[in-house]
């Protein structure tokens, strides 16, 4: 009889850890949540409030200050040594700031996508959709948030419209520079993920 339970007590252990989806945050320093804790930061918001809710899930915050299309890709490999269930790509922000041209923002992000459906093809992806400021020219500004939806529709992937959805521009939820969320800012944004990751869990 202890022999049957000791059994089921591990094959229940096993059934949730297998249960439990690992949603892994590859991005830059939004993602990394700049000038704030790692606590403050929305994928760690994504988790706390995701699990309230009864969900079984782990989040990898991967998250680079500074990081650009073309860094991901020389470090995506590494990243992709742990098993992960869903995979949100927030990468392309810092090419547009620097007016890099789209062709190769486009291509890095691709790149990253097959390389992650190579390796996990069970995958969800998710595109975090951005914006450039409109000093960068309208139809530069245009193509680039055209960018992610061709590249979600492309690659059957989720789209979260605008990352920044209801935080862009709004003195009270950004830092001194203007730029990245605080960390009430950092809240709305992980609810604008959520909207969009609930469904697909």
């Amino acid at each position: 009889m202890a022999g049957k339970l000791y059994l089921f007590v591990v094959s229940l252990l096993l059934f949730q850890s297998t249960s439990t989806k690992v949603i892994l945050f590859f991005g830059d320093s939004l993602t990394a949540g700049y000038g704030l804790s790692p606590e403050e930061a929305f994928p760690a918001w994504v988790e706390k409030d995701l699990s309230k809710e009864g969900n079984k899930v782990s989040v990898v915050n991967a998250g680079l200050s500074g990081e650009t299309s073309a860094g991901g890709l020389t470090r995506i490999d590494w990243i992709l040594r742990q098993h992960i269930d869903v995979f949100i790509l927030e990468l392309g922000a810092n090419d547009g700031l620097r007016g890099l041209p789209l062709d190769q923002t486009r291509n890095n992000l691709q790149s990253i996508i097959n390389k992650v459906k190579s390796k996990y093809p069970k995958v969800r992806i998710v595109l975090a959709g951005m914006m450039v400021p409109p000093n960068m020219g309208k139809e530069y500004s245009t193509a680039f948030q055209n960018l992610y939806k061709e590249l979600a529709q492309k690659n059957k992937a989720v789209l979260i419209p605008f990352l920044l959805e209801g935080v862009a521009g709004i003195e009270k939820l950004n830092q001194a520079d203007g730029i990245h969320p605080n960390a009430e800012g950092h809240r709305i944004v992980a609810k604008n993920v959520e909207k969009v990751i609930k469904p697909i869990l």
